[in-house]
C-alpha cells in the first residue's frame, strides 16, 4: 500500500485548498474532535502530516503521526524539522505505544484494507493506542457513495469501479485526482456500514456514531449553493466515531 503514496506527499498538501476539503472535510472533523486543548493524539495514517499540524495548532498537548508510506513521513519530517511544531512521526507501527492517547484521528486509511481480515488488523491497530474510554475518529469511503464516475469530477476527483457490483465489500475501485495540472490513480476498496461497524466494534469501539459533513458559511460564500448540491446530496466519506471500552 505505501508505494502507492509516496510520491503523493506534495499533491495531499495541496489538495487541501480543494473547496470540499477547505469549506467541508477539514472543518467539520475538526468540530467532530471536539475542544482538544491538552490532549494527546495520533494521527494514524498522517500522510504528509496536514491534520497532524492543524491539532497541534488547535491545542493538542501531544501529537504523534504515524504512515507506513515512507515519502509521506519524509515529507511530514522535514515540514517539522523546519517549522518546530513539537510533533513525532513514526513509521513503524510496533513503535506506537498503547493505551496512551485521548484520540485517535484516522483520516481516510479504511478504505485501503484489501480484505476482511486487513480491515480487521487495521481497526485493532487504530483503537489499540487509545485510552480506554477515549476516542476514535476517522473517516471511510461513505457507504452510499455516488456510483457516477464523474459525480465528484467537480470536487477534484473521480471514483472508478471496474466491477458490475461496486457496493460490494472488497470491492477495488481507483480514486483519480483529477484538478488540473494532477491526474493520478489511487487504489482504495470498499466496505459497506455493517463491515465497519463490525471491525470496529471486533475491535473495542463502543457507541458508534456516524456523522455527515457540513459547509462552513465562508464556503456558501465563495461558492454557489449549486455548486455544493451534488456533494451534500451524495458525499464521497462521512465522518465515524465511538469510545474504546473501558
Amino acid at each position: 500500500m505505501s508505494q502507492q503514496f509516496d510520491e503523493l506527499a506534495a499533491l495531499y498538501e495541496k489538495m487541501a485548498e480543494w473547496p470540499f476539503r477547505k469549506y467541508c472535510e477539514i472543518p467539520s472533523t475538526i468540530e467532530a474532535l471536539g475542544d482538544i486543548s491538552g490532549l494527546s493524539i495520533l494521527d494514524f495514517g498522517c500522510g504528509s502530516g496536514f491534520y497532524t499540524r492543524l491539532l497541534k495548532k488547535h491545542g493538542a498537548k501531544e501529537v504523534v503521526g504515524y504512515d507506513i508510506s515512507s515519502g509521506m513521513i519524509s515529507y511530514a519530517r522535514r515540514r517539522e524539522e523546519k517549522e518546530q511544531h513539537g510533533i513525532s512521526y513514526l513509521d513503524n507501527k510496533d513503535s506506537i505505544p498503547e493505551n496512551h492517547f485521548d484520540i485517535v484521528l484516522s483520516v481516510y486509511t479504511l478504505p485501503y484494507a484489501k480484505n476482511l481480515a486487513g480491515l480487521m488488523e487495521l481497526c485493532g491497530d487504530m483503537v489499540r493506542p487509545i485510552i480506554p474510554g477515549g476516542r476514535l475518529v476517522t473517516l471511510p469511503l461513505h457507504p452510499d457513495y455516488a456510483l457516477q464516475t464523474s459525480y465528484y469530477r467537480p470536487y477534484g476527483f473521480d471514483l472508478i469501479s471496474s466491477t458490475t457490483t461496486p457496493r460490494t465489500n472488497e470491492t477495488p475501485l481507483k480514486l483519480h485526482l483529477c484538478q488540473p495540472p494532477y491526474d493520478d490513480f489511487v487504489t482504495a476498496y470498499y466496505w459497506s456500514s455493517e463491515a465497519l461497524t463490525n471491525a470496529l466494534e471486533h475491535a473495542g469501539v463502543k457507541n458508534i456514531e456516524w456523522q455527515n459533513f457540513h459547509v462552513t458559511d465562508e464556503g456558501n460564500e465563495v461558492h454557489k449553493s449549486s455548486f455544493w448540491e451534488a456533494y451534500q446530496t451524495c458525499p464521497h466519506s462521512i465522518i465515524l466515531s465511538g469510545r474504546k471500552g473501558v
